[in-house]
């Protein structure tokens, strides 16, 4: 399985805030926001990682390659409007096969994706599935409800008041490549609207709850990202 990253976003929250640098770079308790991932990524015994990131960052490549010698890592460089058409660029890299998707915004200690993955893998007739959570620390949550046997019955305003929000990674079988022209016709701007219309339909789909993750997308998430850090992962 390859692991695949969205860091193509500008972070222009974090940058108005005074924070410099490309995204994937910030420092969360001393350690660059990307290397969360990719720590994951590593426990989880993968080693061929697909990432985009956007034309204006610099640096990414360079710190990944040196910091984590031991991944295969192919880039793709390429500003796009929204993460579902970072998902969209990266498809040459993923066909074939399930992967995983992670955001570089989420922070979770690095044994959950093995786990998440291995749950995963008890959906073999999934086309996706998607880590929840029950820590909801974001203005903007995608709100999941399940089903008794796990599957997604329901997402965003739909499931409002479920008690589980998306917590940014996922495992996605190649089929939801099917979708690109519909979801471009459709006008949907975010990734959130591509899972949404997966759910309409009818796509197996299925969440599996993973614990506390921390979205870093404002200046004070930063704080509350560090300190998670500092508990072991355990708050």
């Amino acid at each position: 399985m390859k692991a695949a990253i969205i860091a193509a976003g500008t972070g222009e929250r974090l940058h108005a805030a005074g924070l410099a640098g490309p995204k994937p770079l910030v420092p969360v308790a001393g350690r660059p926001l990307i290397d969360y991932a990719l720590a994951a990524v590593g426990a989880a015994g993968l080693h061929q990682v697909a990432c985009i990131v956007n034309e204006q960052s610099r640096g990414i490549e360079e710190h990944c390659a040196t910091r984590w010698p031991e991944l295969r890592f192919h880039f793709i460089r390429r500003t796009t409007p929204s993460s579902m058409e970072s998902l969209f660029a990266l498809r040459p890299l993923l066909e074939g096969e399930r992967f995983v998707l992670l955001t570089v915004d989420a922070v979770f200690a690095p044994a959950v994706l093995s786990r998440f993955l291995s749950a995963a893998g008890g959906h073999p007739d999934a086309q996706a599935v998607l880590a929840v959570t029950e820590f909801v620390d974001d203005e903007k949550p995608l709100w999941v409800r399940l089903g008794s046997d796990g599957r997604i019955t329901a997402l965003g305003a739909a499931a409002a008041g479920s008690g589980q929000v998306t917590a940014g990674f996922y495992v996605f079988d190649p089929a939801v490549f099917t979708e690109v022209a519909a979801a471009r016709a459709g006008g949907f701007t975010a990734l959130r609207q591509l899972l949404g219309h997966l759910v309409t339909c009818g796509y197996r789909m299925y969440g599996v709850p993973v614990g506390k993750t921390v979205d870093v997308d404002r200046p004070e998430d930063i704080a509350t990202a560090a300190a998670f850090v500092a508990s072991g992962f355990s708050a």
